[in-house]
């Protein structure tokens, strides 16, 4: 859980800020986590509303733990760098914006302070404070004209976050077939629904939401996806007498 008590003295505040921001991966941990225990055991439910047999349960099981985690981290990745290359084309073009027409970009920073209720002497001294320092002035224009953060997140962060999770949690419905152990189905079923309690109470921790509800909301989410694939399985056994 990230720490949002911190002490104010003057040492304190010059550390804090001298590490820099603390840019969270918790999003790509969350998403790689629900992802991995939905689709394992989807897996599951549908090999077992088919009516297939445990060795079948756990190839494809394997098969998607491997290929389709890879699969998420690599899109992941991707996305993650997208938006690395869009903030540094954006960046690039207000540069050439301010060196170009400079006037304009102080005009467009006078009409986002104004917008923020401030006029006057006051306004102009802020104008001039923002772009009488570049850098400053392209934070300003990034954030307020485009909604992009300075800070950006490690793509391979961010895919690392979101593979090993899909693994660790993907693995836990194909345990019980693991193992062997008896009623496999079922406690493939309960460990899965712990395992979708207990992120949605880790998620509640950054969250103002009560553990209980973000918990109760996971695990609806997570076993709706299982009961769907349980029942296509059936459906399907059904319709083409899959054995």
């Amino acid at each position: 859980m990230r720490d949002l008590d911190h002490k104010h003295t003057h040492e304190a505040i010059r550390k804090r800020l001298g590490a820099g921001p603390n840019i969270s991966y918790l999003r790509d941990w969350i998403y790689g986590g629900i992802d991995g225990a939905v689709t394992t055991f989807a897996i599951v439910a549908g090999v077992v509303g088919a009516e297939l047999s445990a060795g079948i349960v756990l190839v494809l099981g394997v098969a998607n733990l491997l290929a389709d985690g890879f699969s998420m981290a690599a899109s992941n990745y991707s996305g993650t760098k997208a938006e690395i290359d869009d903030y540094e084309r954006v960046r690039a073009a207000e540069i050439r914006h301010i060196k170009n027409h400079p006037e304009g970009e102080r005009e467009e920073v006078r009409q986002i302070f104004a917008g923020k209720g401030f006029e006057g002497a006051e306004l102009e001294e802020i104008v001039h404070l923002v772009t009488n320092n570049q850098e400053m002035w392209l934070e300003v224009m990034l954030a307020e004209e485009y909604g992009i953060a300075a800070v950006q997140r490690s793509p391979a962060k961010a895919a690392l976050a979101t593979f090993w999770a899909f693994i660790v949690c993907g693995a836990v419905p194909l345990v019980p077939y693991l193992f062997g152990l008896p009623a496999s189905a079922a406690l493939a079923a309960a460990m899965t629904g712990v395992v979708f309690l207990a992120i949605g109470a880790a998620k509640s921790l950054w969250s103002t939401s009560s553990w209980y509800m973000s918990a109760l909301e996971t695990f609806a989410i997570g076993m709706s996806a299982a009961g769907m694939a349980y029942a296509v399985g059936a459906l399907l056994k059904t319709a083409f007498g899959v054995a």
